[in-house]
Order: C-alpha cells, then sequence, then structure tokens
C-alpha cells in the first residue's frame, strides 16, 4: 500500500479569463500535517475546494487514498472532513443534534453518533455545551463546533480552512493541541496565511501564490532557504491606482528566482531573506 493519502496531479481553475490555480501538483505522505500557506487571494481555498469536491477543476486531478475526486467521488467523501473557512451551523440544533445530523448523512447509527460526538465534544472544550443551542456559542465555540462536525463520521484525512480564523486565544491554544493529538491517526491539510501557525502546526508547508506552487519543504528547511528576521514590503502603484496583472507577474518572475517565498497581495510585495539591504538596488531594477 502506497504511503500517500493524497495526490495532486495538474489541478488547475479557472474562471473565465482568471488563472485561480495553475497546474498544481504534490503529495502529502499519510499522517502528516501539510500546511498550505500564501495571503489571502493565493488560490488556497480554490485548492481546497477542488480536493474535496466541492469544486470542478478546469483540469487536473486529485487521488485521495487512491480514489479518483473526478472517478469515484462518492468513495472519497467517506475518507474526507471538511472545516471550510466559513462556520457552517444550523443555529437551532444544539451541539449534540449537528454531530447527530451529520453522522446520520454517513448512515452512522445514532448511538454510535451520539457516542462520538460527545467525545469531540469533550476533547474540543464544549461538553458543558452539548445541550446548548448552536446560535447562543460564541464565535470561537462556533469554529470548534465546525471542526468536530468534519470528524464525526471519523474520516482519514481531515482538509482545515484556516481554521484558527476568528478563534480567541484560549480557542487558537486548544485547537492547535487538538489538530496535533489529531495526527497522531490522521493526515490533516490545512491552510493558512499566519507563517507562525504553519510553523508551530505543519510537518511540511507548501507556499501558493496567484495560483502558483512557489516552493514546498519542511518550516526549518524553508526557513534556511528563505532566510528569517529580514521583511521587506514593497507598495506597487498604478494608474488610477490598479496595478496591472501583468506588472505583478513581472515583479515577482524577477524576484523569485533569487527570494522565491516572495508574493504579492492586495497591491503589496514582500520580501523575506536574508542580505535583503545590500540587494535592495537589484530588486528595484
Amino acid at each position: 500500500m502506497t504511503d500517500l493519502a493524497l495526490q495532486v496531479r495538474g489541478l488547475t481553475k479557472s474562471f473565465g479569463p482568471v488563472l485561480a490555480v495553475n497546474n498544481l501538483s504534490l503529495e502529502v505522505i499519510r499522517g502528516e500535517i501539510f500546511g498550505f500557506l500564501g495571503p489571502n487571494g493565493a488560490g488556497k481555498t480554490t485548492s481546497i475546494n477542488m480536493m474535496v469536491g466541492l469544486l470542478e477543476p478546469t483540469c487536473g486531478d486529485v487521488l485521495i487514498e487512491g480514489f479518483s475526486i473526478r472517478a469515484n467521488r462518492a468513495a472519497v467523501l467517506y475518507h474526507i472532513g471538511v472545516c471550510p473557512q466559513e462556520t457552517i451551523l444550523w443555529e437551532k440544533l444544539t451541539c449534540l443534534e449537528q454531530l447527530e445530523f451529520v453522522g446520520a448523512n454517513y448512515n452512522i447509527p445514532r448511538k454510535l453518533a451520539r457516542e462520538h460526538g460527545s467525545e469531540l465534544l469533550e476533547a474540543l472544550g464544549l461538553a458543558a455545551k452539548t445541550n446548548e443551542l448552536a446560535g447562543r456559542l460564541s464565535g470561537g465555540m462556533k469554529r470548534r463546533l465546525n471542526l468536530a462536525l468534519a470528524l464525526v463520521h471519523d474520516p482519514q484525512i481531515v482538509f482545515l480552512d484556516e481554521p484558527e480564523a476568528g478563534l480567541d486565544p484560549q480557542s487558537r491554544v486548544l485547537v492547535r493541541e487538538y489538530i496535533r493529538y489529531l495526527a497522531r491517526r490522521k493526515t490533516v491539510v490545512l491552510t493558512t496565511h499566519n507563517m507562525d501557525e504553519a510553523e508551530r502546526l505543519a510537518d511540511r508547508v507548501a507556499i501558493i501564490d496567484h495560483g502558483h506552487l512557489l516552493v514546498q519543504d519542511t518550516p526549518d528547511a524553508l526557513k534556511r532557504r528563505l532566510g528569517e528576521g529580514a521583511v521587506l514590503e514593497i507598495e506597487l502603484a498604478g494608474q488610477n491606482g490598479q496595478v496591472p496583472e501583468q506588472s505583478i507577474q513581472h515583479a515577482l518572475e524577477c524576484i523569485q528566482p533569487i527570494y522565491p517565498g516572495a508574493f504579492c497581495a492586495d497591491d503589496l510585495l514582500t520580501i523575506r531573506g536574508e542580505n535583503l539591504a545590500a540587494r535592495l538596488p537589484e530588486l528595484l531594477q
């Protein structure tokens, strides 16, 4: 049996003339935490949505535990759990009723769903809210309940889109610890725009920007390759306040051979690495 839980092959998505994800290929090893790192709008969520079958790729394919998402979507869905960036709950159901409802959709007997659901609520610090309506929970509690919903059917691979978004500090610590616990027996794929989050959680990290995979490695190896400490931010300007996409791509094509982790978000070019001051004239040519 292969050790690969996830294989992404040439995944591409276009929305009209906009190329959101461009020929993405990568592999995730069973039992690891794999992080997608990039600024907002980099293509992380679009990539995840294609991997889990929520969005049809323009071309390419995804294999999850050997099953093609395009050819055998029904089989794939039983292997994966998805916690989206947006909190999706039924506000007039209790926490436990939410888990029972999702379990029923996976043909899990109600008794088993209640037992597993209660275990998840306990692990995520929500045991005291078991019979509380979801609409009355705090934002951090709702995010934790959303994570529990992704796990009630005991999937082999868990996809977490910005799992720390909207969390208070206490919830953030709890969720991080639980993600590490999950990785003892599951494969975890998460997205983040926070390098600290990726460094603390992920075994390997892929940096994506403008739909392109720039580099992937362990967090420590990436820091050695991309440098630490010095960060240079350059605000790009264009006519009428708009910077043409081709100008952004040209800037990245010039800089990324020197600093592979450079990325652009909201017309702000960010470069991280060593000897930035000495190489500034070269970068600005």
